[in-house]
Parts: structure tokens; sequence; C-alpha cells
């Protein structure tokens, strides 16, 4: 009765395809959490999770920072967005120019290329421009790639971070710093 998969149509097998990379990723997924941002004692101040609010750049510049907003990403079966950007800088900053086309396939195979596991969602045309490069790979070669990403986790990813709930949650667990908390009791003896 079950004819088996050569009699369905291709679109339905490259389907199921794209399905089991991206369930096998799923299944890969690190546990992140919020929690995994609070190290030891050693949590991050109230200054610096409000500063994170000032702009994306602040947020990524920060160890807290980045790992808030890798979790909340995880959160939201995204963070592919993240990883892929952290990718490139490292892929930029190759000092091998050998090493350049074996690192250059495997940013390729795992973010861009047609069965990526971690597969970020970018437009035909910077698709088809970063595969161009991959001919003769260069430090530059996932450049436009890597700024859609942040233009879409500035824009989208990064806005939501801050309403959500575990950022919420993070600044409420906060501590103020030793030297904020000096300067009113400082204030108050004058």
């Amino acid at each position: 009765m079950c004819k088996g998969l050569a009699s369905l149509p291709t679109c339905c097998l490259e389907r199921a395809k794209e399905l089991k990379a991206r369930l096998g990723s799923i299944l890969q997924r690190p546990k992140w959490n919020i929690s995994c941002c609070k190290i030891g004692k050693n949590k991050p101040t109230l200054e610096e999770c409000l500063r994170w609010k000032e702009s994306f750049e602040k947020l990524l510049s920060s160890k807290y920072g980045l790992c808030a907003f890798t979790a909340f990403l995880v959160s939201e079966f995204s963070e592919e967005n993240i990883a892929f950007y952290f990718a490139c800088e490292d892929y930029r900053n190759t000092k091998s120019l050998a090493k350049l086309p074996a690192k250059a396939k495997k940013i390729y195979d795992e973010f861009i290329g047609s069965d990526a596991p971690r597969e970020i969602n970018i437009d035909h045309e910077t698709h088809d421009i970063t595969k161009a490069n991959m001919l003769v790979p260069s430090t530059s070669c996932f450049d436009l790639a890597q700024h859609k990403i942040y233009i879409l986790m500035a824009k989208d990813c990064y806005p939501r971070f801050l309403r959500s709930p575990a950022y919420r949650d993070l600044v409420c667990q906060a501590k103020p710093s030793a030297k904020a908390t000096k300067q009113p009791q400082q204030e108050k003896k004058a």
C-alpha cells in the first residue's frame, strides 16, 4: 500500500530534509538560560543592565549582556543569528590566509548553504553575493550577510529582548554597584 519515499514529490522530500536538519540542530542545542549569565557571585550590576538599553553595541560589548541576549535568542529559536555574527567576526580576524577557504566553507555550510543546519534568514541577493564570494574567499566575503544579520538583530531581536520578562527579571535582581551605593550615602553625610 505504501509506495515509499520515491513516490513523494521532490518538494516534499526537500522539505522533509530541511525539517530533519532543523530538528537535528534543535536536539544538539545547548541548555542555555538566563541563569548561565549568573556566574557564581559575579552577576551584572544594575548599572550594567541599564547600559544595555542605551545601544545594541553596548549590549554586545558586555560579557553578561551577550550571554543574556544569547539566552534570549535560544529561547526564541533564533540563536543562529548571534552564532553567525561571531563566526564572521572570528573569520575576519583570521591571520593565516591559508585557513580562510576551510573556515569560509565551514561557515557557509553551517549557516548559508541549502542544507545548513542553522540557516540564517537572508534575502536571495545577499545569499547569491555571498555564494559568489565563496569562489575566492577573502576576509570580507561574509561582510554583507553579517551586516544584514546585525541589522536584523538590532532592529528586531534587541527591542524584543529589552521588553522580555528575562531582561526585566535581570534588572530587578541586579544589585547597584558598590560605587553607586556609596555615592548616595556620601551625599547624606554632606
